[in-house]
């Protein structure tokens, strides 16, 4: 590292658990984000600012006036930009030694393996059950961990999975997703603004964690966090042994 990284990460480096080989391989890991919205506005600029050298951006959609409310990533000059665009202006502002590689796509069938492919770590800050699963068997056929946040009104959760070191897959904790109008995205449902800081910070935490090997991800647990009344509380999950995508590749 140069003097100048010595000081910029120097919180980092007098952790015992980071120190300076963990901030190493914060700066050598490459990371890609799915969805530059609620979830990943501040896992991004947290991860930014953390040094993490490589960070991939998924995401088709542009800045809007009602994303501001959340998605601290971006700002009311940038409604009308691409999201991918945005970000790496609000990142090179915050680390300009961060490499940012824009995808502004969708995602799909035809190109998911493709995208995922050389990333240490994907984080998933989707709203839509379909491109979770889409994600998360990618995920599982790669071998490369997933972390994966939602949220809704004043609640969200958060867990890491990663079958290739024995935890279930997402599948394998949600094998379904729910019947249409069971879980309406934050468009229909609405969100507390703030709590999308707290879950895209614990995504960001997490990554962190699993990079360095500092601690212990949430590998097996899901986080349930309950804004509203201020609950925090945590599920154990296992691997479920009829899962149609994990248990086959694993």
């Amino acid at each position: 590292m140069t003097p100048e990284e010595i000081e910029r990460y120097a919180r980092h480096i007098v952790l015992r658990e980071i120190g300076g080989p963990g901030q190493q391989r914060l700066l050598n890991a490459k990371l890609l984000c799915i969805g530059a919205g609620g979830l990943g506005s501040p896992a991004l600029l947290y991860l930014a600012a953390a040094g993490v050298g490589t960070l991939g951006i998924v995401d088709d959609d542009t800045v809007s006036l009602s994303n501001l409310q959340r998605q601290v990533l971006h700002s009311t000059k940038a409604v009308g930009t691409p999201k991918t665009e945005s970000a790496q202006r609000a990142l090179a502002r915050v680390n300009p030694h961060v490499r940012v590689v824009k995808h502004p796509i969708r995602l799909d069938e035809t190109n998911v393996d493709a995208l995922i492919s050389g990333y240490d770590l994907v984080l998933d800050g989707t709203d839509n059950f379909a491109t979770r699963y889409l994600v998360n068997a990618a995920c599982v056929r790669a071998k490369i961990p997933l972390v994966s946040a939602a949220m809704s009104q004043w609640e969200g959760q958060i867990s890491l999975y990663d079958p290739a070191h024995g935890g279930p897959c997402y599948q394998c904790v949600f094998p379904e997703a729910p019947a249409a109008g069971l879980a309406p995205n934050c468009a229909q449902a609405g969100v507390m603004g703030a709590l999308a800081g707290v879950m895209g910070s614990m995504m960001a935490g997490e990554a962190i964690k699993q990079i360095t090997g500092a601690g212990q991800v949430l590998r097996g647990e899901i986080l349930i966090y309950d804004s509203l009344y201020g609950d925090i509380r945590k599920l154990k999950t296992k691997p479920s042994p009829t899962c149609p995508i994990c248990r086959p590749a694993f």
